[in-house]
């Protein structure tokens, strides 16, 4: 079974194989993964898409499977995975990750506290947060 992590996603993919570095999958998981659908247009994701020329479709979609990696790719995404090709994050382009930073909104995560209750940044929208973080190494 295959890992991916996307956004605040973590998803384990049954229908998921690697193959050094194409990360396929089936459609209808890569589109609950990533919000994008193929269609004969090209990968659509609401009102955008991305279109495919049809002499390199064939890098993209192989039957009712996905190279997700590549997609990910073609759109100016980084995409990286351990050495077994297990795990794999999806991650946002340098010019989304800008745009987050130049909003000073943090992005909403959960954690819990010392006594296992959760806690979600959320919560605390439109208040003052102190958060304090700490690592061993």
């Amino acid at each position: 079974m295959i890992k991916v992590l996307h956004e605040q996603s973590e998803t384990e993919c049954r229908s998921a194989r690697a193959e050094g570095e194409q990360l396929w999958m089936d459609v209808a998981e890569f589109q609950t993964i990533t919000g994008w659908s193929w269609k004969p247009e090209g990968f659509c994701r609401g009102d955008v898409c991305v279109p495919v020329p049809p002499a390199r479709a064939q890098e993209f979609v192989a039957g009712s499977t996905v190279n997700t990696a590549a997609f990910w790719d073609h759109l100016g995404n980084p995409v990286v995975h351990d050495a077994a090709g297990k795990f794999w994050v999806l991650g946002s382009s340098a010019s989304e990750r800008g745009a987050t930073l130049r909003s000073l909104d943090a992005p909403d995560f959960s954690l819990p506290d010392l006594n296992g209750r959760m806690h979600s940044l959320g919560e605390y929208r439109g208040k003052k947060v102190f958060l304090v973080t700490w690592a061993s190494w």
